[in-house]
């Protein structure tokens, strides 16, 4: 028999895929050849094997994002580290304006490979509660000039909007990027709109007009935020492509087709869905639906803030590239702390042993030759019960797991961080209640 896979319209209108299985047969007492075909609908298997397909090309470039992103954090972190520090001492303008350029290029590529990890789901996130309307509100100063004067923006705040956890600067950047698109599709100028709301729904229905790229949300307590322009649009072919990694309509210098990829992870991670809505000449809409809880992001931010303060403790510095050891224990120094620094951990354990004052809490990096750091702090705690910790890296979530750092409360912070990042980091470790001969597996 023949087999083919073809295209096939019911009677409803509705065209679907189908294989198509032709076998000439003969009837007994009949000698007309008639023609055997049986149909099986294979829409499903299709939009499964484009998922698998979609799910291979992202799993790939999250292997290459992360093979490159540690040794490229480490790098990152010690030119980041260093500008913020002659930043601090700098008192000619020409010179607060050259480090400047320098901290606003090491920005733009720590951008980068943030990018590359979250479309991949494998950045190390930190969530927190969030409240977006206060989020937008510190982005519309930036979002102004960046769009320029000919663009309308307008926010509209949701009344009494619920909080979302989510990692607040992948949000920032998700926002950006979607307004960059936005102003990619009016080159003549147009409206920009942000809405926020809170959405309780049994189903999201997303029927409108012109063509929809459209992911099941499943029922619940949602807050929407949506990003509607009166651009170009999106056109019908084009739309199913469009969180594709490294697709793009736009000129070479333009675009790099990461923008959106980064939205759609950034989101993903975050336990929500995106709906996209598009007629060409008419413009796009964007809803990114979160997760609702419930709690108070106020508190929090107030404890957050009273934790970046002055320290006195004993940290023992664990980091196999030399220069970021040498800059974090210059910064930890300089907010009072006694540091005791190693480059392995043979070596932490050693300079450990030999020190009789109390070790209020290590800092390491995850991966490192010989010893790994979850290694290193469970030999620890094994002789110090209730030493806290931190952990810092530049991998990705997958490569973190492998190595045991990624239970609830485990702190980690991810390269390349900025001094108020490490300082917050260190506080917030030392103050939580002191656990009681904390176990290995806890790591709290």
């Amino acid at each position: 028999p023949a087999h083919t896979e073809t295209t096939f319209r019911r009677r409803s209108g509705e065209v679907f895929d189908a294989l198509a299985a032709i076998e000439p047969m003969t009837l007994t007492g009949k000698s007309e050849p008639l023609m055997f075909t049986a149909l099986v609908d294979v829409t499903e298997r299709k939009r499964l094997e484009a998922q698998l397909l979609q799910a291979q090309k992202m799993e790939a470039v999250g292997r290459l994002a992360g093979g490159v992103a540690h040794d490229f954090n480490n790098s990152l972190a010690v030119i980041q580290g260093y500008t913020e520090v002659l930043l601090a001492g700098a008192a000619d303008d020409d010179q607060r304006s050259s480090l400047g350029e320098i901290q606003q290029a090491t920005t733009r590529a720590a951008g980068l490979t943030r990018q590359l990890l979250a479309f991949s789901r494998k950045e190390v996130a930190d969530p927190r509660a969030i409240e977006l309307n206060s989020l937008l509100a510190n982005l519309e100063k930036m979002l102004k000039p960046l769009l320029g004067e000919d663009i309308d923006l307008a926010i509209l705040p949701g009344v009494d909007l619920g909080l979302v956890k989510a990692d607040s600067g992948q949000l920032e950047q998700a926002v950006i990027n979607l307004c960059v698109n936005s102003r990619h599709a009016m080159p003549k100028g147009g409206q920009l709109r942000i809405e926020t709301a809170n959405v309780d729904a049994t189903r999201v229905d997303g029927a409108t007009p012109g063509a929809a790229r459209q992911e099941d949300v499943a029922p619940g307590r949602y807050v929407m935020l949506a990003v509607s322009d009166t651009g170009c649009g999106i056109a019908k072919e084009i739309l199913p492509r469009i969180f594709e990694p490294f697709f793009t309509t736009k000129e070479a210098e333009v675009g790099t087709g990461l923008g959106l990829p980064m939205v759609y992870g950034s989101v993903s991670q975050a336990g929500g869905h995106i709906r996209v809505e598009s007629e060409v000449g008419r413009g796009t809409t964007v809803r990114i639906y979160l997760p609702r809880i419930d709690g108070s992001a106020e508190v929090q931010e107030l404890q957050v803030a009273a934790l970046i303060a002055k320290g006195s403790e004993t940290i023992l510095l664990v980091e196999d590239e030399a220069a970021l050891r040498a800059l974090v224990s210059r910064l930890l120094l300089q907010d009072g702390y006694r540091v005791i620094d190693a480059g392995s951990g043979r070596e932490a354990l050693q300079k450990a042993a030999a020190t009789a004052e109390e070790i209020h809490l290590v800092i390491s990096d995850v991966v490192m030759p010989g010893m790994n750091g979850r290694e290193l702090v469970e030999a620890l705690l094994a002789v110090r019960p209730g030493l806290r910790v931190v952990f810092v890296s530049g991998y990705t979530d997958d490569i973190l797991a492998k190595h045991g750092v990624l239970e609830p409360g485990t702190a980690l912070l991810a390269k390349p961080f900025t001094k108020d990042a490490l300082l917050r980091s260190v506080r917030e470790a030392l103050v939580r209640p002191h656990p009681a001969a904390a176990s290995p597996a806890s790591l709290n």
